[in-house]
């Protein structure tokens, strides 16, 4: 699965400390995140991770880029919904392509360890099929 972590400021610790306590889970995994979120999660845990520009510079919207190309397969996103963000048209636009293409997407810790409890026990296989990934059967 392709998997993207993106964090405010408030909360990039908060994601570094939940991708450390998953981090077995996680290396089964492709790896996607935005700029220095990135860089936290990898000297935190050692875990190799496609890095894109930092969310104000265009990072939301290069992973909204895979979104809408139908590759990407979770997003974990960790928001300060108590801090304005100056490029909150681009959170919001991340946030509805999420939608338009059903991509689970967690905003919150408590989100984010329901969606990785499901993945875990295989609940997100359906977005291999929706990919084109699955095995068919003979007919």
């Amino acid at each position: 699965m392709n998997i993207a972590f993106i964090a405010h400021d408030n909360k990039k610790n908060d994601l570094v400390q939940f991708t450390t306590a998953y981090k077995e889970l996680f290396k089964g995994h492709t790896l996607f995140s935005t700029g220095t979120t990135g860089i936290k999660i990898m000297e935190a845990t050692g875990l190799s991770i496609h890095r894109f520009q930092s969310g104000p510079l265009g990072g939301d919207q290069q992973i909204g880029a895979l979104i809408a190309e139908n590759k990407m397969d979770l997003v974990l996103f960790f928001k300060d919904p108590l801090t304005a963000q100056p490029h909150e048209p681009d959170i919001s636009a991340l946030i509805r392509l999420c939608d338009v293409y059903n991509i689970p997407l967690a905003t919150n810790m408590a989100t984010a360890e329901i969606l990785l409890k499901g993945l875990n026990r295989g609940d997100l296989q359906w977005r291999e099929i929706v990919r084109g990934e699955s095995e068919t059967d003979d007919e």
